[in-house]
């Protein structure tokens, strides 16, 4: 058993917010998961890389989240160092006429605001997904043919023992909801997007029109991690569960959305379980009756 005592004090010591047992249900939008056996919120760069040092010179184990979206966490717990970025003080700022620095933890829908506030263009895309910019980075996240691929053109990182380096984009292998990140275990802690100017209305019209579609088309009005599946190549996941008469189907309280049949709901006390159950009859289903494998899209964290 990991005594963590140790990153505990160590944590406060560096003006880090730190609890035993914390709730990860509370920082998952799909409200499921077990307790984290540490959880600690560095307030600055300078705390997360003495935290990340200490944590690898004593072999304890980290999982960095953000704001959770597009996280399975297990009923059990995650047995870690929970790391959370969205501190209070993320910054996001212009560089020149063009170009905005924001903080890994900076929601990303006030990185947009801040966009459009700017009369910048081509973050449209992503207003309205309920993620932070390190995960918009980590996952390329994209929708209404857009990415983050598009706009990025370097970023912040730190290895897993706290030293902070830059990349640039070409080297970030992002692709279709993935990147390098998902592979070298390494931190993001800020990204530089390039955008264009254009006019308040053209933007704030675009925001409102991609909103508008969500809202119709999505059921945001359930706890969820977004899209469960990728989209297999000359498909799409929600069609293909759709036509597999998965609609509405249940397993204790995961629920395929009668909505949109690409998302798993949360309909009340879902547990991670349920949600995993689920997965694999629509997977068993789908690969039955269309021959297409579905790869899931959320991250299941234990």
């Amino acid at each position: 058993m990991t005594d963590y005592n140790s990153i505990y004090n160590f944590a406060l010591e560096n003006g880090c917010q730190s609890v035993f047992d914390e709730p990860l249900n509370k920082h998952t939008s799909f409200k499921i998961g077990g307790k984290a056996s540490l959880f600690v919120i560095p307030q600055s760069d300078e705390a997360l890389s003495k935290l990340l040092k200490k944590c690898s010179d004593d072999n304890i184990r980290t999982v960095i989240i953000g704001n959770g979206s597009n996280l399975l966490v297990s009923d059990d717990g995650i047995d870690a160092v929970v790391i959370y970025t969205m501190r209070d003080n993320c910054e996001i700022r212009l560089l020149n006429e063009t170009e905005i620095y924001c903080d890994a933890g900076a929601s990303l829908t006030k990185v947009c605001r801040f966009a459009l506030d700017n009369g910048l263009s081509g973050l449209e895309f992503a207003f309205g997904i309920p993620g932070s910019v390190g995960g918009a980075v980590y996952m390329n996240a994209g929708a209404y043919g857009g990415e983050i691929k598009d706009v990025i053109t370097k970023c912040d990182y730190m290895t897993s023992d706290g030293v902070s380096a830059q990349m640039l984009k070409e080297e970030m292998a992002l692709g279709y909801r993935t990147s390098i990140f998902n592979k070298n275990g390494c931190v993001i802690t800020g990204a530089y997007f390039k955008l264009k100017k254009d006019s308040h209305e053209s933007i704030k019209e675009r925001m409102n029109d991609f909103l508008s579609r969500r809202k119709s088309k999505q059921p945001l009005e359930f706890p969820s991690a977004g899209s469960t599946f990728k989209r297999p190549e000359g498909h799409f996941a929600g069609a293909l569960i759709e036509q597999s008469g998965l609609k509405g189907v249940s397993v204790g309280g995961a629920q395929v959305s009668e909505k949109h049949a690409g998302f798993v709901i949360n309909k009340g006390n879902a547990t991670a379980k349920d949600v995993m159950a689920l997965v694999e009859l629509i997977q068993k289903k789908v690969k039955e009756d269309s021959g297409v494998d579905l790869e899931p899209e959320i991250k299941i964290f234990s």
